[in-house]
């Protein structure tokens, strides 16, 4: 399910990106960091993502050029990883 909230509604009253559950860094580029974060909303889960600047010189902030966030429900899912793993040696 897709929610839209408001930008400033996420950050004043929710108090968003800082209160949420999960952050964790999706991707980097030069100027920006890119993030996905998870929140509480409603008694829901959502997540949605933003970027920040990446360095004191870029003033890029969470959601700057939105006024409308896209906000998609979540649910957390135990998973099973299968990972190689290096023999001890004999």
């Amino acid at each position: 399910m897709k929610i839209k909230l408001d930008k400033d509604y996420m950050v004043n009253e929710l108090g968003l990106p800082e209160s949420s559950i999960l952050e964790e860094i999706t991707d980097t580029s030069r100027w920006s960091i890119h993030y996905r974060i998870v929140f509480s909303y409603q008694g829901r889960f959502f997540e949605t993502f933003y970027s920040k600047g990446a360095t004191e010189n870029q003033y890029e902030s969470p959601w700057e050029f939105e006024d409308q966030v896209d906000c998609y429900e979540v649910e957390l899912k135990e998973v099973k990883v299968r990972k190689w793993i290096r023999k001890e040696s004999q």
